[in-house]
């Protein structure tokens, strides 16, 4: 299997962003993964926050940073600021969220170039690169919007992060428990604003389809229950 020389980063950049995935039919074709992600907006709040409850104690403790109970959890949702920073989110079939990232912009006047992300995936779609996926999809929406500097502040021992700044080519620097990774973004262009236009589109239109998909499955289900009360009442009628 071949692999690509350029970092996740930049293939992100310029559209071409591939997940490991399996080799096509052609020798070292790699077949590429499409997660598609959509902006989240207040409306999605409460969807958040189930997400996150969610979470075990130690995937809180990671995504944190401390053990955050539920009062915490609740906090955190409530307080996001839509208008500000941009979430994003991964909607299964059943339009559950199953992962999310948080690029939080930098509210000091001297710093606004800067931006921190944060990321959580649910236990049990693990190991799907989704945390990748969202890093990538945050880094073109940072740099479209003029981050030069994008942060993430993780505990050591939150490998998996720390792994995705590595892959990315952030530099990561340790102080005892905790680690902070900075990955310098370039300047927008032309090509980065339509992958992120393109990449809007696609997670608007899954989701619309999951939407549509879970509503359909609902009326059916309801219809199958009117069949068998139909059903319940002619064979009593028959006895």
């Amino acid at each position: 299997m071949q692999h690509n020389s350029r970092s996740p980063v930049a293939s992100a950049v310029d559209g071409t962003s591939r997940a490991h995935g399996r080799e096509g039919t052609d020798k070292g074709r790699i077949t590429p993964i499409i997660v598609p992600i959509r902006s989240l907006g207040p409306e999605h709040r409460e969807r958040i926050a189930r997400h996150l409850l969610a979470l075990s104690p130690h995937d809180r403790y990671l995504r944190f940073g401390y053990a955050a109970a539920d009062e915490h959890v609740r906090r955190y949702a409530d307080s996001l600021d839509f208008s500000r920073d941009e979430i994003f989110g991964i909607y299964n079939r059943r339009l559950e969220l199953i992962a999310m990232a948080h690029l939080a912009f930098s509210v000091d006047p001297l710093l606004t170039s800067c931006a921190e992300f944060g990321v959580s995936v649910s236990d049990h779609v693990r190991g799907r690169g989704y945390g990748a996926r969202l890093f990538e999809r945050a880094v073109v929406h940072a740099r479209n919007e003029g981050v030069q500097m994008l942060f993430i502040h993780a505990l050591s021992e939150n490998t998996a992060m720390l792994k995705i700044a590595r892959n990315a080519g952030a530099t990561v620097e340790r102080d005892g428990s905790e680690s902070e990774a900075f990955l310098r973004l370039p300047a927008a262009t032309l090509d980065s604003r339509m992958t992120e236009l393109v990449q809007q589109h696609l997670g608007l239109t899954d989701y619309h389809l999951k939407a549509q998909a879970r509503q359909f499955r609902s009326f059916l289900a309801g219809l199958q229950e009117v069949r068998q009360g139909v059903q319940g009442a002619r064979g009593k009628s028959g006895r």
